[in-house]
């Protein structure tokens, strides 16, 4: 039984995380089309170039922390090898030189690349860590939604702060803004992933798999249906979450017509999240996990639907029905992490191998692809309803953004839930399950 002492600073670990995750999710492609000065096409295919480069190195850092054994366990260390680096290019990424609008272009996919480099790095064993402190799978949802709820936190300081410390500290310069702003939130991860790394431990210990090099590791680990049903739905899901976050500051200035709300919305957006959260665990000892996780899904495409009907001028409504979505949609998350656990469970009690640091490492994989799916989605449509950065949008680009805020992430969230029913491993398989293989660990 963990404390909760340990569970928070697990948390705190992800708040690090999503002072990153969710800055990119949230602001990096307005500050890349506003500040930066590159056109939101070429952002999109930024955004999607990067993830070849995820698909070579999220399982060799899957694999290769599972090959990992030191007196620090085989995933705490990189929190303290890697917290110093991911500070420094997280604000490099965020920094404006003096450059030609060429040079611009491959500074931006440059400085990325290194930070989603740098973040797979750090976050894949961060993830895998959070399978490896219990085996209990009830423990395991209350450690997501710790997780979670301070993940959402990191998100909460994103969205409040930002804004304003950009306007404070640039005194006018929006590009000096960005990067003093990412100074002190890059010094701010940095110290929580290290309060994480001091205050948790690993539990769960497999056998080191020796006898499988990453090819046969990758054949073994794709034969389990729980996993391959993840990443498919992980993939969807992110691709229509990270679509509507990523336009609501452009929903709120250019349909709403209140650029000065933007910080208020995508707070109330936060504060959604946060408590969504922290009600995934008692729902999942109410419901089964399988079967809540596809009925928010259906939830969370209703309520985006209701904000494409919604008259632009309701707009305390507009808040309302953006908190809603976010609650409903974040209830999901820890539920969705907690069965990644299940599904390594799974994976040992079907063949003897415990993969935990390859199939996080998988399953990130296609959370970043969603990540960059939405993100790169953004930019082309906002391309292609002919969206011009600083200027009076006509009314068709409007009426684009519009469409793709609501009715577009309402199919993926049915999509999810479509995916989610293939799914074979209910509450109780997966404590039938746990109690074979603990049954087999004292054999």
């Amino acid at each position: 039984m963990l404390t909760k002492k340990e569970k928070i600073a697990y948390g705190l670990g992800d708040t690090a995380s999503n002072i990153i995750f969710q800055t990119v999710m949230l602001f990096l492609t307005f500050f890349y089309t506003d500040i930066f000065g590159i056109s939101p096409a070429i952002v999109g295919t930024l955004f999607l170039v990067v993830r070849i480069i995820d698909a070579i190195t999220d399982p060799l850092m899957g694999s290769l922390t599972d090959a990992t054994r030191t007196k620090y366990g085989s995933y705490r260390p990189y929190l303290l090898w890697l917290a110093l680096p991911f500070g420094v290019i997280s604000i490099i990424t965020f920094t404006t030189p003096d450059l030609s609008d060429t040079g611009k272009v491959i500074y931006a996919f440059v400085t990325y690349t290194l930070l989603m480099l740098v973040y797979t790095a750090i976050n894949i064993p961060y993830s895998a860590l959070g399978g490896v402190l219990s085996k209990d799978p009830t423990e395991r949802v209350s450690i997501q939604s710790y997780r979670f709820v301070f993940g959402m936190l990191g998100g909460l300081i994103i969205s409040s702060c930002t804004m304003p410390l950009v306007s404070w500290l640039g005194k006018g310069d929006n590009a000096l803004g960005y990067q003093l702003t990412m100074v002190i939130m890059s010094c701010l991860g940095v110290a929580l992933f290290l309060i994480c790394f001091r205050f948790t431990k690993e539990r769960v210990v497999a056998q080191q798999n020796k006898q499988l090099n990453l090819k046969q590791q990758m054949n073994t680990l794709w034969q389990n249906g729980p996993f391959k049903v993840l990443c498919a739905a992980s993939l969807m899901l992110l691709t229509s979450m990270v679509l509507r976050t990523t336009l609501a500051i452009y929903y709120v200035k250019y349909v709403l017509g209140e650029a000065d709300l933007v910080t208020a919305f995508v707070t109330i957006g936060m504060i959604g999240n946060i408590l969504g959260c922290a009600c995934a665990q008692p729902l999942s000892k109410r419901v089964d996990k399988k079967t809540a996780y596809i009925y928010l899904q259906y939830l969370s495409a209703i309520i985006s639907c209701v904000a494409f009907w919604l008259p632009g001028e309701q707009l305390i409504w507009a808040f309302v029905i953006y908190f809603l979505w976010c609650f409903v949609t974040q209830m999901a998350t820890p539920l969705l992490w907690a069965k990644m656990a299940d599904t390594i469970d799974y994976g040992q009690w079907q063949n003897g191998h415990r993969l935990t640091g390859l199939v996080y490492a998988s399953v990130v994989f296609f959370i970043k692809l969603g990540l960059a799916l939405g993100g790169a989605i953004a930019g082309w449509l906002l391309a292609y309803y002919g969206y011009q950065a600083n200027t009076a949008l006509s009314e068709p680009t409007r009426d684009g953004i519009l469409i793709s805020f609501t009715l577009f992430p309402a199919i993926g969230s049915i999509l999810v839930a479509l995916i989610m029913k293939r799914y074979i491993l209910d509450n109780q398989t997966v404590q039938q399950i746990s109690a074979e293989l603990a049954v087999k660990s004292r054999i």
